[in-house]
């Protein structure tokens, strides 16, 4: 790759990054540099970007549970909206057509439906970005909306396989035989590949050789192949720090996918036009995704936050119009509207997504609209039971609270983790936890934390959601005492000026601790051989 690529990427990232929005836009505004400095996009650019696409698809099947596509905020908003704004888009382009565009003038209705179907998807990178840089994937409202992402990619490439030309070979069945046989078979892999590159490579195998390869080799697509194998790995002990292993890698496979939309071309001021007519249509597809989702029993802030991080246009829906492009049935022109039309509304939902937060308690404050009164069982209040110690974040330390303190207060502590599968593996160990995302505020807008609670431990991993949740304790009133893990010495001064009571480093007390139990032990010894 040109090392100007690299230079103008990382200057417009950083630049962007600077001012509090994604670097993604600046990654973007690159591309559009690049092209105007006369450069074009390249096969080696082509190929990372499509390497970035299929790794990122790679590891969402990896954070992604079968289950949650057939829910009916999944299936049900990701079919009802596909509909609804495509039906949308095809009237606006051709009220555009209408308008005398000549851009539009040869447009016809086949055309403006395809180009409407294409409009009608939301960005999988943009979404899956923001929600991993907020460490809020595994929240509620961030499951669904990758759900409804995931249903949409695969009628995308439903669509890509479709219109590619080619048959899938009748051995594309076998596929339904081959891969439930194939999973014990990576897990029995996987778990003799250590938990170095090894393992890295294993799950780049999955991805590109297995998934790639082989549906390919059946006519299928690729991408679809990638997905299928992450999903095939999710249910592995292992796949979170695979999905955490691949982050840097697709990251940095992504910057050439956002340089290569700017390099596509230059807009005419017709094609500036329309995009932002586009644009200008973009809030009411946000809106059919919240009435959708409303439908559904959902909480207005679930329902709220899960739109605002699908209120963009789709990298999957510019791959639809270059497709139909390259069959003829689209002008280019229109590849460069979807790609100015996907940019700039990456450059509004940004900041829609860093302040989504306070835009809802604003919007709650202005219009005090009501709840459903009978709202989904995943968005109901959480009850705390006759709990008096609250743990969140059950991993070891958590766990080691848990059962240190279970003699103290027996049928009255709580775990909390947002790892479904952790808390399965809880309770088969018949520790009493729940799921909830102590870093989400809606965890806390649905907690009561009742004057019963003594101790609330904070045990996350991650100090920064530890963080935040003290501040919503805080913000709370809470009047017990709490109590949270550091790593470090300073994470234990920011904790102690929001009001933590107790500390807990967790380095100098495992070296304590371990001298401490080598000492007892050998005067048990002592005192056994008298």
């Amino acid at each position: 790759m040109d090392p100007t690529f690299i230079a103008i990427a990382f200057g417009c990232g950083l630049l962007v990054y600077l001012i509090n929005l994604p670097p993604l836009i600046g990654f973007l505004a690159a591309g559009f540099v690049l092209n105007a400095m006369g450069y074009e996009s390249n096969a080696t650019l082509d190929t990372l970007a499509n390497l970035g696409v299929t790794l990122l698809l790679f590891s969402i099947g990896l954070k992604l549970d079968i289950k949650t596509l057939l829910r009916k905020e999944v299936w049900g908003t990701a079919s009802g909206h596909i509909i609804f704004s495509t039906l949308l888009f095809t009237l606006v382009l051709l009220a555009i057509k209408s308008i005398g565009f000549s851009l539009a003038l040869e447009l016809e209705w086949r055309q403006a439906v395809l180009m409407g179907f294409a409009l009608s998807f939301s960005s999988t990178v943009f979404a899956v970005k923001v929600l991993e840089e907020r460490s809020d994937m595994n929240t509620f409202y961030g499951r669904i909306a990758i759900g409804v992402l995931v249903m949409q990619d695969l009628f995308a490439v439903a669509f890509l396989t479709s219109s590619s030309g080619k048959v899938p070979s009748p051995w594309a069945c076998s596929l339904l035989i081959l891969i439930p046989l194939l999973r014990p078979v990576c897990f029995k892999i996987l778990e003799r590949t250590g938990h170095g590159e090894l393992q890295t490579l294993f799950a780049v195998f999955m991805a590109l050789v297995v998934g790639v390869g082989g549906f390919e080799l059946v006519g299928l697509k690729g991408d679809l192949g990638a997905l299928i194998m992450g999903m095939l790995l999710a249910s592995h002990y292992s796949a979170s720090a695979l999905a955490k292993s691949f982050f840097n890698m697709k990251e940095l496979f992504l910057v050439a996918f956002f340089l290569s939309i700017g390099l596509n071309g230059m807009p005419t001021t017709e094609a500036l036009w329309i995009a932002g007519i586009l644009l200008l249509v973009l809030p009411l597809k946000s809106l059919l995704y919240y009435l959708l989702y409303n439908r559904c029993q959902l909480r207005i802030r679930t329902s709220l936050l899960a739109t605002f991080s699908l209120s963009n246009y789709s990298e999957f829906g510019l791959i639809v119009a270059a497709l139909a492009a390259k069959q003829g049935l689209l002008s280019n022109d229109w590849v460069i509207v979807a790609s100015i039309a996907l940019a700039v509304s990456f450059v509004v939902s940004a900041p829609l997504n860093t302040h989504n937060e306070t835009l809802y308690r604003r919007l709650m404050t202005r219009f005090k609209p009501e709840e459903s009164t009978q709202l989904h069982p995943n968005d109901r209040p959480i009850a705390l039971g006759n709990a008096k110690v609250l743990i969140i974040g059950m991993g070891r330390i958590g766990q080691g609270a848990y059962m240190e303190l279970e003699q103290r207060y027996p049928g009255q502590l709580l775990g909390i983790d947002s790892d479904i599968k952790k808390i399965e593996l809880l309770k088969d160990l018949h520790i009493n936890a729940i799921e909830g995302d102590a870093s989400d505020s809606d965890f806390w807008d649905k907690t009561s934390i009742s004057d019963q609670l003594e101790y609330i431990f904070l045990a996350m991993p991650n100090h920064a959601g530890n963080l935040y949740a003290l501040e919503q304790i805080r913000f709370h009133h809470f009047t017990g005492r709490v109590a949270a893990i550091i790593c470090y010495p300073e994470e234990g001064a920011q904790l102690r000026a929001m009001g933590a009571d107790d500390i807990f480093n967790i380095y100098e007390e495992a070296g304590s601790g371990f001298a401490r139990h080598v000492i007892e032990d050998n005067e048990m010894q002592e005192i056994a051989s008298r």
